[in-house]
């Protein structure tokens, strides 16, 4: 069986080199990783969910009338940063070997720090990207009948280390 390649793909314009999630004629793909070896990768990023001053005192507290949100906050991190590709459909199915999810409770809200590692041929960036994001709409989630402006914002990477790239640190804000 001969399988196509992006230049197989038929005429129509070349995609520029640095579009590496474009085929020959322009169109979304997902980069084939094949070929590539495995090596060790992390990525954390971070976010946070602003809460309401009755809301950080529930969550201190342990008083929220749904439950332990910050609990459910780093299962339900831990469980979406291994179900990436299923959300991101150009995301690659890797082993995430390591996942840890800190949740703490801030005067103005919740920290949410996610570090996901693996070995494979891709990095886990948007595996932290989504553990986060998804630990912020769970305590959301918890917390919404107390207030309804929660906001989650400043969600964002802090580090990513392997891969061809190499090395990368947010710097100061």
């Amino acid at each position: 069986m001969t399988v196509p390649t992006p230049a197989d793909a038929g005429s129509g314009p070349a995609a520029p080199a640095s579009f590496t999630h474009l085929d020959a004629r322009g169109e979304v793909r997902m980069v084939d990783v094949t070929r590539k070896q495995p090596t060790v990768r992390s990525a954390a990023a971070s976010g946070f969910v602003a809460c309401a001053p009755h809301v950080v005192e529930a969550l201190r507290d342990g008083t929220v009338p749904k439950g332990d949100a910050l609990a459910l906050a780093r299962i339900a991190g831990i469980a979406a940063a291994k179900r990436t590709p299923e959300l991101l459909p150009l995301a690659h199915v890797i082993g995430v070997h390591g996942a840890v999810v800190e949740v703490t409770v801030e005067d103005e809200g919740v920290r949410i720090v996610a570090t996901v590692s693996t070995a494979d041929r891709t990095g886990v960036e948007m595996e932290a990207f989504t553990a986060v994001s998804v630990s912020a709409l769970n305590i959301v989630d918890m917390v919404k009948a107390l207030d309804k402006g929660t906001t989650i914002r400043d969600i964002r990477l802090l580090a990513k280390e392997g891969g061809k790239s190499g090395s990368w640190r947010r710097g100061e804000d």
